[in-house]
């Protein structure tokens, strides 16, 4: 079962996008999911922030290097002021650093919408407009698409009216995440809003995004909403063969992988090595690689003292050598299934002053509202 996507002349086949994840989804990730799919999708930086890449800020450069074999490159950005996005834009095209470029209109952490960022922005309309047109136009050739939610809460519904002001600016395919800023990643993903969308822009191709957790998943939202593609966010934590089983499912088959804790421990192993040299220091690999420790080993019979002192290790060697102190004979558990990372609802959303009382109003939006780091 597979629907050709097409993101302007790049052909997404089977429909499966990697959602932009702050701290994840960098390079070495990217690769290791990349491995995992034979190449098939595609996978998208961590969220750029306009200012800092317009200012060459080092650590965001770093964040835009792709791999030889990443094709199509895709960036995602963040940014609240038409002027900085569109110098942004244009610099990605003029010095081809990237194949494709998605702007967030989507991320519910504070700090972005304190700005007036993120899932906040598409509430202003005409704001939303004039950053959509300052991209499209600064982009020439590239294709340009965007994710957002549902809106800010259920008193403030943004969705339909962005998706229509993007497809009148040139946008080529949008993403929308089920939920409310409000919701931040709580609850159950909306999936009747997506099917609501596809309908209300029908000229152009619609994703999903919101509890997938399998690769059933995936085919029971193309199925229940009609939309062209799927993009995976927490489902893929500690779990990069996630994309292998996509693949599966959109060509028919069901050959899942179901891998023992030997096999885990191997991608954890692989996974902190490729940070380590993407880093260029074995230590600082390892160190990020911690966050991922306990999304591996999820359901899995591994006890609260190891899992701490994996959480803790500094190289490679303390790192394999912990794993090889387990029962790495364990098969895949059916605990490992559902739900992972973060699940917190129902939060107020920090939002500028005055932000809700004129949905046309722009005013009081300065560049200042960039942030100089990429956040999300």
């Amino acid at each position: 079962m597979t629907h050709p996507l097409s993101i302007g002349p790049h052909a997404v086949t089977p429909p499966v996008v990697l959602a932009p994840m702050a701290g994840i989804t960098n390079a070495p990730f990217r690769t290791l999911c990349r491995e995992f799919s034979g190449g098939k999708g595609l996978f998208v930086s961590e969220m750029i922030t306009t200012r800092a890449l317009v200012e060459r800020n080092e650590k965001t450069m770093q964040l835009i290097r792709f791999d030889p074999s990443e094709q199509p490159r895709s960036i995602q950005l963040y940014g609240v002021d038409p002027a900085t996005v569109g110098k942004a834009v244009r610099m990605i095209a003029e010095e081809d650093l990237a194949d494709h470029i998605d702007l967030n209109f989507g991320c519910p952490v504070p700090k972005v919408t304190r700005k007036g960022g993120g899932s906040a922005l598409p509430y202003k309309r005409n704001l939303l407009r004039a950053i959509l047109r300052e991209a499209v136009s600064g982009a020439g050739d590239l294709p340009v698409t965007m994710k957002m939610r549902k809106g800010i809460d259920d008193d403030h519904i943004t969705y339909l009216d962005a998706g229509r002001i993007a497809v009148e600016e040139g946008v080529t395919a949008i993403a929308l995440h089920g939920r409310t800023a409000a919701q931040h990643y709580g609850g159950t993903a909306d999936w009747d809003a997506i099917a609501r969308l596809k309908e209300h822009v029908p000229e152009i191709p619609v994703l999903g995004n919101g509890d997938i957790w399998s690769a059933e998943d995936a085919l029971r939202m193309v199925r229940e909403t009609g939309c062209d593609g799927v993009v995976v966010g927490r489902g893929c934590l500690g779990r990069p063969w996630l994309f292998a089983d996509l693949v599966a499912a959109f060509e028919g088959r069901d050959d899942f992988l179901r891998p023992t804790l030997r096999e885990v421990a191997d991608v954890m192993v692989r996974h902190a090595t490729l940070l380590g040299e993407w880093l260029g220091d074995e230590s600082k690999g390892v160190v990020d690689f911690r966050k991922h420790v306990a999304w591996y080993l999820k359901g899995f019979a591994v006890g609260s003292e190891m899992r701490k002192r994996l959480a803790i290790t500094s190289s490679l060697q303390e790192l394999r050598a912990g794993l090889d102190e387990l029962d790495l004979d364990q098969a895949w558990p059916v605990g490992a299934e559902g739900p992972r990372g973060r699940t917190s609802g129902n939060n107020r959303v920090v939002l500028p002053d005055g932000w809700l009382k004129d949905p046309y109003d722009c005013s009081g939006i300065t560049e200042e509202a960039e942030l100089d780091t990429s956040g999300g």
